[in-house]
């Protein structure tokens, strides 16, 4: 049997049959996508303000993107590994720095992946340059903290679920509060080789920090020779209005690490960017992805960065995101929205339905988003109008006015 022969309900019992439960879906089977807009098996459109945890910036099935997938599947060169070059590889890497304003650019497949490949480029280069003793390298980070799932990473979580039973953990990490720069101050030594953020806190339930904060971290790691990484795989390319969460408070990080939004969320693409002289600690053989900076991503990247380029998508996360975060504060039942741009984090009044069982009431209404923290999450596609804006901040309305005490 194929599987365009199967219902939605064969198709979930596939998959709780045979799949891995690393999560718990929504009872929905996705087969089309356009714009803002998904559709199910069975025909039913749904309104996407989830959009791939931010990875779908530029909307479902963009034509740009989809063209340049088609291209370099035509032209039959799809990875090559690093062990060649590639017509696409040095081309998508200027072009990537060239829109972010940095010097060096290090591919790579997944956001976790980049944010690994960030810690081993901090210790390398605390080691060599700052002359801390092999091994005793020391990396910050903040409280509530979402950097991906890797050994080293949750090694840090500061959640207990992504923590439990994967033990022994990676030493080397110190937790401070995300916003406190006093206890940031505190925890830095002369071993401190990076302090590594998320500008802007997503699955904390997209929380900014304190105006100022991440001017003071810029200074701080420049008075004790120490890396700032900003982990921008979720927050950044334009989702927040300005090309790098970081553009807005006009302060620069040494490295980046970026994913999902890179390619569109058409195929795995990630990076490491930053300054030359801190990715320069990387040689041959140090480091190395099978498919990272294959052709088919590049090309595909290169497509992205170029819609990146023109300004529009920041120029409508703005416009459009200052109208939705508006529109959700009106709402009977919400007591915040933070966020920036076209992402909030809308905080519902506890004696009102919240969280996963929120999230499942509202898709079955047409609107798909996820809980953070048990409220919910906006992202939507950065193609999302104003109308679309209004039908699901509608949907919201009506959902919450029914469970209402």
């Amino acid at each position: 049997m194929t599987s365009d022969a199967l219902s939605s309900r064969d198709h979930i019992a596939l998959a709780e049959r045979w799949g891995a439960h690393d999560s718990v879906p929504f009872p929905v089977v996705l087969a089309r996508g356009e714009g803002a807009w998904v559709e199910d098996l069975d025909g039913r459109r749904l309104l996407d303000f989830h959009g791939g945890y931010s990875a779908i910036n530029f909307g479902h099935r963009h034509p740009a993107l989809v063209a340049a997938a088609k291209a370099q599947l035509d032209r039959g060169l799809t990875l090559s590994t690093r062990a060649f070059h590639h017509d696409q590889y040095g081309p998508f890497c200027r072009e990537l720095a060239e829109v972010t304003g940095t010097e060096t650019v290090l591919p790579s497949n997944s956001g976790g992946e980049a944010v690994d490949t960030a810690l081993k480029i901090a210790r390398k280069w605390a080691h060599q340059v700052k002359g801390v003793p092999d091994g005793a390298a020391e990396i910050i980070v903040a409280g509530s903290n979402f950097h991906g799932r890797t050994m080293a990473i949750v090694s840090f979580s500061t959640q207990p679920n992504h923590r439990a039973g994967f033990g022994p953990f990676m030493p080397g990490f110190k937790v401070v509060p995300f916003g406190d720069i006093e206890a940031l101050r505190s925890a830095v030594t002369g071993n401190t080789a990076a302090v590594l953020l998320e500008p802007i806190q997503g699955e904390a339930g997209v929380i900014v920090p304190p105006k100022g904060y991440l001017a003071e971290v810029r200074e701080l790691c420049d008075a004790n020779d120490t890396l700032f990484i900003a982990d921008e795989v979720q927050c950044g390319l334009a989702r927040p209005g300005t090309t790098l969460a970081l553009d807005h408070e006009g302060v620069r990080a040494d490295l980046y690490t970026l994913g999902k939004s890179l390619s569109g969320g058409l195929v795995p693409l990630s990076a490491v960017i930053g300054r030359a002289d801190v990715l320069g600690v990387i040689t041959p053989g140090d480091h190395g992805s099978t498919f990272g900076g294959n052709p088919m991503a590049c090309a595909v990247g290169r497509a992205a960065v170029g819609l990146l380029a023109t300004g529009e998508f920041q120029e409508r996360s703005r416009e459009l995101g200052a109208y939705l975060h508006s529109r959700l504060g009106e709402l009977d039942g919400v007591s915040e929205v933070r966020g920036r741009g076209l992402w909030a984090g809308v905080q519902i009044d506890e004696e009102r339905l919240a969280g996963r069982r929120l999230t499942e009431e509202l898709a079955a209404r047409g609107l798909l988003c996820k809980e953070a923290r048990g409220h919910l999450r906006i992202a939507p596609p950065l193609v999302v109008t104003r109308e679309e804006i209004d039908l699901g901040v509608s949907i919201i309305a009506d959902v919450l006015a029914g469970t209402g005490g």
